[in-house]
């Protein structure tokens, strides 16, 4: 049978909250009480709950964090990055999903009103943003990851996503390639309108806009960008370029352009978005902007790890590079080795161009 709380007070003749005040080291006790009930403790094995010390001190040493999805590509390279510091610092986390829609944010209001956790990290899901907005002013600091609607409403960790299109423009304009496709994401994230604003600016600049026939929305998945090219195609639309907002629909992009027997790179040259695993596997791999997402997990819960040392949470988002990482879908021959990545110990970089961006 589990030890309890009620167990060590009747056995060492005090009152629970005597055993509480033993446990956290609060209130005025006498050294022969507490030494008593220390060796109650020890003869009974007595493993006090985490989450009970936690409150009883006015705090639970868990993290949560609230994520739209575990499927997306590059999630768990956020997740663990926050993981990484969390742990370091002695934290435990917490994490939520909205998989289930309104029932998943009814379960997570649960442990809001519950204090389960000291603050929370956010990659934002669809339609929660009121709630969440209400958070703060109950006490509960939040942190922002990938704010993806360029709202300054919490302290948040972003990338340069504006920087990050340019140098797609700029490295496909260096291949003499004037008539891009650009396959969006949903121009409601402002992701999306940073991407497009780079590239297109870019191209402006050296004096080729892009025609609107050649800008397709899409939705990040494999097959927009698939649909795109394939539509683009069957209309007789010539383009010697796909700039994809994100790996997925490039990956789409190339499938199509390769059943439809063009050469990439030699007829089309392709670019994706974010430089997550699938890049490499692609054929050829994917030139693409890597985007620091587990950097961008660890900052996240360092602000949050800091603030509950003390420390303010800052007023400006923290922004983090991204960079342009050439592989063969627009370079023929070039070495398909990983992008940079960061583990435990630290950043590792191969021999694969990378331009910070």
């Amino acid at each position: 049978m589990r030890i309890t709380i009620a167990d060590v007070a009747a056995r060492a003749g005090v009152s629970k909250t005597t055993v509480s005040r033993v446990l956290n080291g609060r209130g005025e006790l006498d050294d022969d009480t507490a030494a008593r009930v220390r060796a109650v403790i020890d003869e009974l094995g007595y493993v006090p709950s985490a989450r009970a010390v936690g409150l009883a001190r006015g705090r639970t040493r868990i993290v949560g964090m609230l994520v739209p999805s575990l499927i997306w590509p590059w999630m768990g390279e956020v997740v663990q990055g926050a993981v990484d510091v969390v742990e370091s610092g002695g934290y435990g986390l917490l994490l939520f999903t909205c998989n289930q829609g309104a029932q998943s944010m009814r379960q997570f209001a649960a442990q809001v009103s519950a204090k389960s956790f000291d603050g929370l990290l956010v990659i934002e899901p669809e339609g929660t943003l009121d709630y969440i907005t209400q958070l703060p002013g109950r006490g509960l600091p939040v942190v922002l990851i990938d704010d993806r609607g360029s709202r300054r409403v919490f302290p948040s960790v972003a990338t340069t996503n504006r920087a990050g299109g340019a140098a797609a423009a700029g490295h496909l304009l260096e291949l003499g390639r004037t008539r891009p496709l650009v396959v969006t994401g949903s121009r409601r994230f402002g992701c999306t309108r940073d991407r497009m604003a780079g590239f297109a600016d870019t191209y402006a600049a050296n004096g080729l806009p892009l025609p609107p026939e050649l800008v397709v929305e899409g939705d990040f998945t494999l097959e927009c960008g698939r649909r795109a090219v394939q539509r683009l195609l069957a209309d007789g639309v010539h383009f010697d370029a796909v700039f994809a907002h994100n790996d997925l629909s490039a990956g789409g992009a190339v499938r199509a352009l390769r059943e439809a027997g063009r050469s990439v790179p030699d007829d089309v040259a392709v670019v994706g978005f974010d430089d997550v695993p699938y890049a490499l596997h692609t054929d050829p791999p994917l030139t693409t902007v890597h985007q620091p997402m587990r950097e961008m997990g660890e900052a996240a819960a360092r602000m949050l790890i800091d603030h509950f040392a003390g420390m303010p949470l800052p007023e400006t988002p923290q922004v983090l590079p991204t960079t342009l990482i050439v592989r063969g879908s627009t370079v023929p021959g070039a070495p398909p080795a990983p992008a940079t990545r960061s583990g435990p110990a630290g950043p590792t970089t191969t021999a694969t161009p990378a331009i910070p961006v």
